[in-house]
């Protein structure tokens, strides 16, 4: 130690010297000379600097920055020595003003001073740090999310490539270490911290450097911000923003495709898990698996669904050879789609026997498919309103235990179709990608419902058979043969029967709004009308509280007095309120004269009440239908197209194409399936086919080198990328100039 000479005692003790009163506006002035004769004046007396003399320093630095001095900037890099932080703000401000050059030096100053061995991560231990509120910069806020946020490409690059990395957040739930200190620090910069990081994540410049694949992972991130403002809804206006920003950025990249063959390879390839588990459904003969558009449909990426090439590619594999169709009039479509309705059974024969022959491919088309089940679901409906009317027409029949179970049940064929169609389609989809749908969750309650109906009405005609068979004239034969409706039990069989069959008719009619998005205006309007139903439901509960309210406090008010024919019973007061919504209650009820007190009050609730339910309830229910339909016609193409995609993926999957009720009949195809795969299956043969595409001539980066090629699939996803650089370049190249 005593070894040392004066400027290693300097060097170790003295990490600063006193700030000059001159340096700033030698900087703002240029005076690079006098600059760096004020950095000489240090005396190598050790002193304790206190935080406003640090700033100074601070300042100076980014001031130079700021005015693109790089003679100031390095002298004062080589004439002070400034630690981590005062390092870690000129590097954000140098990203700020957008200098690579200075980004550059900064960078290498801290690989001198630490030997590469910097810790990129403990940028973001800022937020621990008491020193830097006054920073202009926000908590969390690093040198590469800031150029993350700016979309600074080249600094973005250089940054990643000296190893700086966004720390992926940890879940809102997480209670490790870390997470509980930063909220109990200060929970207010841990958010903020999270958003900022979260901003440098989701930004274009971001994904598409770090990415293999930048647009899978903007459709994984989208999802997860989505999520995120559900779970913190005190930020969910900055989470649905960077939401929106990854659901653009992954439909900018789909518009920088320039040929079908690059379509083709961007929606038939997805990679990794979500293609393995997406494969799984496999498409007709001749199909794409379209397993990157199915994915996009999962994740709710609407617009990225709803661009030009997504809808181009859909479209040409609905209409399949029918090359006619797209163009075709109305008139022709409604005269075709009529012929098939007529002709259905012909139809199924047909393919029934020769499924390989040239009518048995077209109807495995996708539109003409969609028509043949149509029809048959319309056949159905036919049937339903037949049985109605011959309900009608047998009255007397129906009414008592004297019904044929054949002529009110001809329904059951079609119903054991769907049954069969559905169970199909949870094999092929999976059971949770099944009930994922609302639909699916719809047809299994009516399918139910049907079966249910249909065993209560055999459960009767058994008891009464086997009954009377065992025991001649006893009460219960006689009660499940001879009596009269008036005579039946609450619970019995037959009139829960009816119930359910008279509910599942009338949604099966419902139903048909599933096809109704192959239309444009029909299908924006059935989801508008969905839109305002989930209005409705959160309306209800509203009105159910408020409307429980007034039914105890005008209930209790009726209750003592039994002159009261109408009100003071639960139900009866419950019915006079609820009519009383829509205008068709008698007001006289409210009175009782003799009594005034009671009445006043009663008439001050019913007063109320009308007020709050009638006016301004119902008016708002108005306005909020009316807020959802304006909301759907503001963006009725994407929602559109969205519903519409849905509507003809179901229809590209590989089976289910004999509609009901001829499905339920197995076909020599079926049986001959069956036996390949039971004989494969025995043999072990297993063969493996993968397609290959040609490579892109533009793409030339690995020429020379020993290592194996990219994947045609990655190969394009890069020139997507780099494509979308350029043109972001010159973009901000083209601001900058104007």
């Amino acid at each position: 130690m005593e070894n040392l000479t004066p400027e290693q005692w300097r060097e170790i003790m003295n990490k600063k010297m006193r700030f000059p009163p001159e340096l700033i506006s030698a900087i703002q002035e240029g005076k690079i000379e006098l600059l760096c004769g004020l950095l000489k004046t240090g005396d190598g007396i050790v002193r304790q600097l206190d935080e406003s003399e640090d700033r100074q320093w601070r300042e100076a630095l980014n001031l130079s920055i700021r005015l693109g001095s790089e003679d100031g900037m390095d002298a004062l890099l080589q004439g002070v020595k400034f630690d981590f932080r005062q390092i870690h703000e000129a590097l954000l401000v140098a990203v700020d003003t957008n200098q690579p050059i200075v980004v550059k030096r900064l960078l290498d100053r801290l690989d001198q001073e630490k030997g590469n061995k910097m810790d990129v991560r403990s940028f973001s231990q800022a937020i621990f740090d008491h020193s830097i509120d006054n920073s202009q910069f926000a908590p969390g806020v690093t040198p590469l999310t800031l150029a993350c946020q700016k979309d600074l490409y080249d600094i973005v690059t250089m940054l990643s490539q000296k190893g700086h990395v966004i720390p992926w957040p940890h879940k809102i739930s997480c209670a490790c270490l870390e997470c509980r200190n930063g909220r109990q620090y200060d929970l207010l910069k841990f958010s903020l911290s999270r958003i900022n990081t979260y901003r440098g994540i989701a930004s274009r410049a971001y994904l598409s450097i770090t990415s293999d694949d930048a647009m899978l992972s903007a459709f994984s991130l989208s999802r997860e911000l989505r999520k995120l403002s559900q779970k913190e809804p005190e930020f969910k206006p900055q989470y649905l923003s960077l939401e929106q920003l990854c659901q653009e950025f992954a439909v900018e990249l789909l518009g920088m495709c320039r040929n079908q063959s690059e379509v083709t390879t961007i929606l038939n390839s997805c990679g990794d898990e979500s293609q393995d588990a997406l494969n799984e459904q496999a498409f007709e003969e001749g199909i794409p698996n379209l397993s990157r558009l199915r994915l996009a449909v999962n994740y709710n990426q609407k617009q990225f669904v709803a661009h030009p090439i997504c809808q181009q590619v859909l479209s040409s594999i609905w209409c399949g050879n029918l090359a006619g169709w797209r163009g075709s009039r109305t008139v022709w479509k409604l005269f075709v789609s009529v012929g098939i309705f007529l002709t259905m059974p012909f139809l199924c024969l047909v393919y029934w026997i020769a499924p390989k022959s040239k009518v048995g491919k077209i109807l495995k088309i996708p539109v003409i498919k969609f028509l043949l089940h149509s029809a048959s679901y319309l056949w159905f409906l036919i049937t339903l309103l037949g049985e109605s009317i011959t309900m009608e027409m047998y009255r007397d029949k129906f009414a008592s235990r004297q019904q044929n179970i054949l002529h009110s049940s001809f329904h059951m064929v079609w119903v054991v179709g769907f049954f069969w169609y559905e169970c199909k389609e949870v094999w092929i989809e999976g059971l949770r990608s099944y009930f994922l749908d609302w639909w699916n969750c719809l047809d299994m309650m009516v399918l139910s419902m049907y079966l249910a109906s249909f065993a209560l009405r055999v459960l009767i005609m058994l008891k009464g058979y086997f009954l009377c068979h065992d025991q001649n004239g006893t009460e219960e034969c006689v009660y499940f043969t001879q009596t009269v409706r008036d005579d039946w039990h609450q619970e019995d069989p037959q009139l829960i029967a009816e119930v359910l069959f008279a509910v599942t008719s009338m949604l099966s009619f419902t139903r048909l709004a599933y096809i109704l998005p192959a239309h444009e205006s029909l299908g924006t309007l059935q989801i508008s009308i969905g839109k305002m139903i989930d209005d409705m439901m959160r309306f209800m509960f509203i009105l159910m509280i408020i409307g429980t309210a007034f039914l105890c406090g005008i209930n209790n008010v009726y209750v003592p007095y039994v002159i009261s024919p109408h009100l003071g019973r639960f139900n009866e007061t419950f019915h006079f309120l609820f009519w009383t919504m829509f205008g068709v209650a008698n007001q006289d009820y409210v009175d009782m004269p003799r009594f005034v007190l009671a009445e006043f009050v009663g008439r001050i609730l019913y007063g109320i009440f009308t007020l709050v339910i009638v006016i301004v309830l119902l008016n708002m229910l108005i306005a909020m239908i009316t807020n959802s339909f304006q909301k759907i016609e503001d963006d009725a193409d994407v929602e559109w197209k969205f519903a519409r995609s849905k509507l003809y993926l179901s229809y590209f999957r590989e089976g289910l194409t004999m509609p009901v009720p001829f499905n339920i009949i197995p076909s020599p195809k079926a049986i001959f399936y069956i036996l390949r795969g039971i004989f494969r299956r025995i043999c072990c043969c297993t063969c493996s086919s993968e397609q290959k595409y040609p490579p892109i001539a533009s793409m030339g980066d690995n020429k020379g080198s020993g290592d194996s090629p990219l994947p045609y699939r990655q190969q394009v996803i890069r020139a997507l990328v780099q494509r979308y650089i350029e043109s972001a370049r010159r973009e901000f190249e083209e601001t900058k100039r104007k």
